[in-house]
C-alpha cells in the first residue's frame, strides 16, 4: 500500500491544488537550506510523487518566473530553478513563523481587549477579544488575569469555521504521516507535504494557544497542531534528506543542508 496515498488525496481533493504554492513550499523547505537552486528534473521527480504532472508543473513554474518570484539557470544540459531577490524577500519574514518552536508551558496571563486589531487575539463577543499576554497598544479598554472558565461552546466558536477545518486536515495528515515506513522519495515527498499543509494554516490564520482549542482539535501525541507536526517532521529528515543527497540520473546531489534546518521547530529536542 502507498504510504502517502490519503496524504495526496486531501492534497487533490481540495479542487485545485495550488500547485505554485507547492512549489514555494519546497524552495523553503529543501532548496533553500542547500545552495537555493534546484534541478527542473529534481523538482518534477519529487511534483510527480505526489501526483502532480509535468505540464502541470511548468505552468506553475511559468507563474511563478512571471510573478518574479523565481529565475532559471542553465548548468550543462539541465536546467535549474532558484528563488529570485524578490522571492526571498517575500518568504524569508514566513520562515521563522513556520518553523518556531512549540510552546509548552501553559499561558499565564490574558487580556480581554477592546479596540485590538482584527488580526489580535479571538473574538468572544461583538468587538471584544480574547490574547494570550499583554494587549497590544491602542486598546480603549484592555482586562488582564487568568483565563479560569472557558465554555467549550465558546472555543468552537473563537475560531472561524475554515480555520478549524485546516486543523483537522492537518491532524489527519499527521496521523497518516506517522509510523508507515518509507524510502528517500516518499520520504521527501511527505515531509514536502506536511510543511505544505502546516505552511497554509499558519500563516493564514494567528495560531490559537493549546488552552483555546476545541477538544477535537487537540492532537493525541502532542500538546498543540505545532508540536504535532514537529514531532512527525524530525522523524522523517534523515531518509527525506537522503534522497536530496543522492545523485539523479546524471544530476548531481544537492549541497548538504545546513544546522539550521535541524533546529527548525526547536529541533528534535523539542518535537
Amino acid at each position: 500500500m502507498d504510504p502517502l496515498a490519503p496524504v495526496i488525496a486531501a492534497l487533490h481533493a481540495e479542487s485545485r491544488p495550488r500547485v505554485w504554492s507547492l512549489v514555494i513550499t519546497v524552495f523553503g523547505d529543501s532548496v533553500q537550506p542547500r545552495g537555493g537552486s534546484i534541478a527542473t528534473v529534481r523538482l518534477q521527480r519529487l511534483m510527480e510523487r505526489v501526483g502532480v504532472t509535468s505540464g502541470t508543473l511548468r505552468t506553475a513554474l511559468s507563474r511563478l518566473r512571471r510573478d518574479g518570484w523565481v529565475e532559471t539557470e542553465r548548468t550543462g544540459r539541465h536546467s535549474r530553478y532558484r528563488l529570485s531577490a524578490e522571492g526571498l524577500a517575500r518568504f524569508a519574514p514566513a520562515t521563522a513563523r513556520i518553523y518556531a518552536p512549540p510552546v509548552t508551558a501553559p499561558v499565564t496571563e490574558w487580556t480581554l481587549c477592546q479596540g485590538c486589531e482584527e488580526e489580535a487575539g479571538f473574538p468572544v463577543a461583538p468587538g471584544l477579544r480574547l490574547l494570550p499576554g499583554k494587549a497590544p497598544e491602542g486598546a480603549t479598554l484592555a482586562v488582564t488575569g487568568q483565563l479560569s472558565a472557558l465554555a467549550p461552546g465558546l472555543r468552537e466558536a473563537l475560531l472561524p469555521p475554515e480555520q478549524q477545518a485546516a486543523i483537522a486536515a492537518l491532524l489527519a495528515d499527521v496521523a497518516a504521516l506517522d509510523g508507515p515506513e518509507m524510502g528517500p522519495r516518499d520520504a521527501a515527498a511527505a515531509r514536502t507535504l506536511l510543511v505544505h499543509r502546516w505552511r497554509r494554516l499558519v500563516l493564514r490564520w494567528p495560531e490559537p494557544p493549546a488552552e483555546l482549542l476545541p477538544e477535537a482539535l487537540r492532537p493525541r501525541a502532542a500538546a498543540s497542531p505545532r508540536a504535532a507536526v514537529a514531532r512527525i517532521y524530525h522523524a522523517l529528515p534523515p531518509a527525506a534528506d537522503a534522497w536530496f543527497d543522492t545523485p539523479l540520473d546524471d544530476v548531481p546531489p544537492m549541497p548538504p543542508a545546513g544546522p539550521a534546518t535541524a533546529a527548525r521547530f526547536g529541533g528534535p529536542a523539542q518535537a
